[in-house]
């Protein structure tokens, strides 16, 4: 028997989850509402919220799965990228519990575990997986890419952003509209009231299957900027609208890199993964994608689009399957890698 206590602590959100032979018992996730008045998260802040939050947190998930910490077989944590700070109370933690239980540590990939929360199992009759290769697409705050994804342990980032990341999009032009953060929710709320063939944002040209969002960015305040000097109240009385049309031009920004991608290498399995996978829009844009090519696509439930431990207990069930194990003086890190 395989039970795993899994620590997710990359940026804002403290989490812990339990898995038993592949079967996921609890995931608990502790948010941070003390960045919403900075407009964006705060570091220090964050890690300081993650010392308080991981106690409790660890020991709501182990008493919701039924589980008790001599029961464990390992630890896994999210080792990176993300917030330093962050990351360091996760990786402390798991270590100093792994260390008195006398028993393994598991680090994980924190894109990787994005993309693996497609495997992950409640054990109920109707789910779905993906089967190898597919493509993935991630997009998060800080990363759009477009993943090849040909086994558990075998990714391959085929495109991904050159400057701002679709989720990073989001809330900065949410930001010029005086819209609460996180942006991306908000503009997800009110776009269902808007018209999202009103209004025309620049789309940017770049070769392969990488992306560009900075442009679109700049168009979109420039727009607003002319604007608002004819009308001084145009967001307030143009903001569904907006919120529809900037949407609507993100997702397709994200489809048309992707539908090209799973064209030139032959893929008919499509699946999203990140933060941003929770709009309301791409997912309907996976949706038609399914239904007009005929392709499987694979969405992923809203508890498992947000940073979770569930995805790191998953990554970490493969892990500990194939006996890949992490010292005990691996150190996290902030870079990008998958």
């Amino acid at each position: 028997m395989i039970t795993i206590l899994a620590i997710e602590s990359s940026c804002d959100d403290t989490s812990a989850a339990v898995i038993r032979d592949g079967i996921l018992l609890s995931n608990v996730t502790a948010s941070q509402k003390v960045h919403e008045e900075y407009g964006g998260v705060v570091p220090e802040l964050a890690s300081r919220a993650h010392q308080q939050n991981v106690l409790p947190v660890v020991d709501t998930a182990l008493k919701r799965a039924g589980v008790r910490k001599e029961q464990l077989s390992a630890i896994a944590f999210t080792r990176g990228p993300g917030l330093l700070g962050s990351l360091l109370v996760g990786t402390s933690f798991a270590k100093g519990l792994g260390l008195s239980l006398h028993i393994p540590l598991i680090e994980v990939n924190h894109l990787q575990g994005h993309v693996l929360a497609h495997f992950v199992s409640e054990g109920k009759p109707d789910e779905r997986h993906p089967s190898f290769p597919f493509l993935c697409l991630l997009v998060s705050g800080g990363n759009s890419q477009i993943v090849l994804v040909k086994a558990w342990n075998d990714m391959q980032i085929i495109g991904q952003t050159i400057d701002d990341a679709a989720g990073e999009a989001f809330d900065k032009c949410a930001k010029v509209m005086n819209l609460p953060y996180p942006g991306g929710p908000w503009i997800d709320r009110l776009a269902k009231e808007g018209d999202a063939d009103r209004f025309r944002f620049a789309k940017p040209n770049i070769k392969g299957y990488d992306y560009s969002f900075s442009g679109l960015k700049t168009s979109f305040l420039y727009f607003l900027r002319d604007q608002l000097v004819q009308d001084p109240d145009f967001i307030e009385h143009n903001k569904a609208d907006l919120c529809a049309s900037l949407q609507k031009t993100v997702v397709d920004i994200l489809m048309k890199k992707l539908r090209q991608a799973a064209k030139d290498l032959h893929i008919s399995q499509v699946a999203v993964a990140g933060g941003v996978s929770a709009n309301s829009a791409l997912r309907e844009a996976f949706l038609d994608y399914g239904r007009r090519y005929k392709a499987e696509v694979f969405i992923p439930p809203f508890s498992f689009t947000t940073d979770n431990a569930a995805m790191i207990a998953q990554a970490a069930y493969f892990k500990y399957q194939a006996g890949e194990f992490c010292p005990v003086d691996a150190v996290p890190f902030a870079k990008t890698i998958i």
